[in-house]
């Protein structure tokens, strides 16, 4: 029996018990804890944006119950909202005094763009003085008005 060669002496590998799924090993508490925090945060942080806007989606409502600007008051309705909406965004001293061409010069200045100066946006000045809008040119101002709401940005 001392040969080592002997099979009878073989005996079967010990397989170790499965490792239990629960309690998680501490790794993965600091995973899941790192996790719930970063979405704790991101949630905040898109509260936070959807209340800031809350004067846009505001406005852009107002922007689609006039419509089409079809008529000086339809087009001064349009200016009304823009301004209110700057006011909100922006330091009062900064817009409330604006009219005319200064004002439409805001209105580029804060969107980056050239619709009231140069674009259809230039039909809010004329409607002021009663001039209505040709055809066509109605729904270019509206459209320039809810982008303006959309993209304007607040300096500084």
């Amino acid at each position: 029996m001392d040969d080592p060669a002997d099979l009878s002496r073989l005996a079967d590998i010990v397989v170790p018990p499965p490792v239990a799924w629960w309690p998680p090993a501490p790794g993965w508490w600091i995973v899941v804890a790192a996790s719930l925090g970063i979405l704790a945060i991101l949630g905040t942080a898109l509260v936070a944006r959807w209340r800031r806007n809350a004067y846009r989606r505001a406005s852009l409502a107002e922007l689609a119950a006039i419509g089409t600007v079809d008529d000086p008051a339809s087009a001064a309705a349009v200016s009304v909202i823009l301004k209110r909406t700057a006011l909100t965004a922006y330091p009062r001293d900064m817009v409330a005094s604006l009219t005319g061409a200064g004002w439409l010069a805001f209105l580029d200045r804060t969107s980056g763009s050239q619709d009231f100066t140069k674009g259809p946006g230039t039909g809010l000045t004329r409607a002021a003085f009663g001039a209505q809008p040709s055809d066509g040119d109605g729904d270019a101002v509206a459209a320039a008005a809810r982008r303006w709401v959309k993209r304007h940005r607040v300096e500084g």
